[in-house]
């Protein structure tokens, strides 16, 4: 529909339209406008601003109370900044100034009601173009580096067809994505080893160098450093939570760094914060590191780690260490931010991501809410934009101030079941297993025939660890299809795969620093 109050004079472009393939439906008032709402359904609206009786802003007023979905196009001869202000306000989907031309009005209209159409052929045909590069890049020796960028490549395309409406490309993508995997395990199985154990070999940045090489070296007089861990977060949901914290602060550098095995919290987030693989925190922190033998939470104690971390190189500096479990919690930080820029350090754990990934395994509504990777990013996007973490952000955003967002591994939706048989003291992980006389297949899992040369603690002499590689998970000969039915398809970490080891480390500063 058009509404203009001079509509006689726009026939040569309602013809243009019309030849164009659009039926159109001309009205020269505001209130015919409305009437003709109340009675048709249109795919888009073009409106004129200054029509006599009922304006275009009033009449787009009543057309949203009436039909709020229905895009609607200002047209004004006016060019005045508070018309286009109320206009935006009143959310038009686009605002042209007369004298129009026909190739502009067809633009408007096919990015609105084609957009999809025309962003889906695009992005299918950009993703075969770019799938030979990808495929070839496979046969190549590839660096740490190289596989982040071409994990980087497979999570571009994946939220690109997110917003497409054609999946059919997506099955090629997903089977690339799992040829990749299958790559990037015999990778991290040649090299993963040697990079802990060759000083003069070039590895990536792992957990335990995080701090000591991303986090101090940031720390001065000049304004407080916040460290954040998102538990669980992978690099396609950072990218989903990127935008929102782009309003706040300026992104200075987008990394990655690789996961220490296993890739659970108990093991990696620990390195963090101790600067330590398990092996050594087993052996020089014996009063706060708890093993696999025994009951207590392995995460209990890492504002000690941190401060003895921080106590190694010297650094006598105000600190602060903040956990986040509760909704309540997250909403006493944000009370307490502005006394933390105070300090020269603030670490923040988020362990909300961690839990809402384990609520997805036992919980029949969160299984039903994100049944696949794109609904799980959605999940994720919903929660941080009404979280507290969000407010807290927003606070700091506030003062000058530097802030490095990560995590400590990311996790996967584990698909197909391995059998494994280990005595009732092997560990319950569903990706790694530690304990004695494990059972498998050798060809299914990465093997840790010899802990101290993966920096692993042994609760004994024969001790052992097996990965779970790709999208893979164990399960024991008892109980098999209870165990399949009830974790196939989850997310799980502790192995080896891309989700769970590259992990994004973001460096932001206030936008008013």
């Amino acid at each position: 529909m058009w509404a203009d109050d001079e509509i006689d004079l726009l026939k040569p472009h309602i013809l243009f339209l019309e030849q164009k393939g659009y039926k159109m439906t001309p009205v020269n008032s505001g209130s015919d406008a409305i009437e003709q709402i109340e009675q048709k359904h249109f795919d888009i609206v073009f409106l004129d601003e200054n029509m006599p009786g009922m304006t275009g802003l009033e009449t787009l007023t009543k057309i949203k109370t009436l039909k709020p979905s229905i895009p609607v196009v200002m047209i004004t001869k006016s060019e005045e900044e508070d018309i286009m202000e109320e206009a935006i306000g009143a959310k038009i989907a686009d605002y042209l100034i007369k004298p129009l031309n026909p190739k502009q009005i067809l633009l408007s209209v096919k990015k609105l009601l084609d957009n999809k159409r025309l962003v889906t052929e695009k992005t299918n045909l950009s993703y075969q173009q770019e799938f030979r590069n990808i495929s070839m890049a496979f046969d190549e020796d590839l660096d740490h580096n190289e596989w982040a960028e071409i994990y980087k490549k497979l999570i571009y395309w994946e939220l690109e067809m997110d917003t497409t409406d054609d999946k059919s490309m997506s099955e090629i993508l997903e089977m690339q994505k799992t040829e990749a995997n299958r790559n990037f395990v015999d990778f991290i199985i040649d090299n993963y080893e040697e990079w802990l154990n060759d000083p003069d070999i070039e590895k990536p940045l792992m957990s335990h160098q995080l701090m000591r090489k991303k986090v101090i070296p940031e720390i001065n007089n000049e304004r407080p450093v916040y460290f954040i861990v998102i538990d669980n977060l992978r690099y396609d949901q950072w990218k989903i939570l990127e935008p929102a914290i782009s309003e706040l602060f300026n992104l200075e550098k987008e990394e990655s760094y690789f996961s220490i095995l296993p890739t659970t919290t108990a093991y990696a987030r620990n390195a963090i914060f101790s600067g330590m693989m398990p092996s050594e925190m087993a052996s020089k922190h014996k009063d706060i590191w708890v093993g696999e033998d025994v009951d207590e939470g392995k995460n209990l104690h890492e504002d000690e780690f941190l401060k003895r971390q921080l106590a190694k190189y010297d650094y006598d500096i105000k600190s602060s260490y903040h956990k986040v479990i509760h909704h309540n919690q997250g909403k006493q930080l944000v009370d307490k931010i502005p006394n933390l820029a105070k300090n020269h350090l603030n670490v923040i754990v988020y362990n909300f991501v961690d839990m809402l990934s384990h609520a997805r395994t036992d919980m029949a509504m969160i299984r039903e809410l994100a049944p696949d990777e794109s609904a799980y990013r959605s999940l994720t996007r919903s929660w941080f934009e009404h979280s507290p973490l969000l407010d807290s952000l927003k606070k700091i955003a506030e003062s000058n101030a530097k802030v490095i967002i990560t995590t400590d591994h990311g996790m996967i939706r584990v698909k197909k079941p391995f059998k494994i048989v280990g005595d009732r003291n092997t560990n319950t992980n569903l990706r790694y297993k530690q304990g004695k006389n494990l059972g498998y297949t050798p060809e299914n899992v990465m093997e840790g025939l010899k802990p101290e040369r993966l920096f692993l603690p042994k609760t004994n002499v024969s001790t052992t660890y097996a990965f779970a590689i790709e999208d893979n998970f164990f399960a024991y000969p008892n109980n098999y299809n209870y165990y399949v039915n009830h974790y196939k398809d989850t997310f799980q970490h502790g192995g080896v795969s891309m989700e769970e080891v590259i992990i994004p480390i973001i460096s932001l500063n206030s936008k008013n620093g």
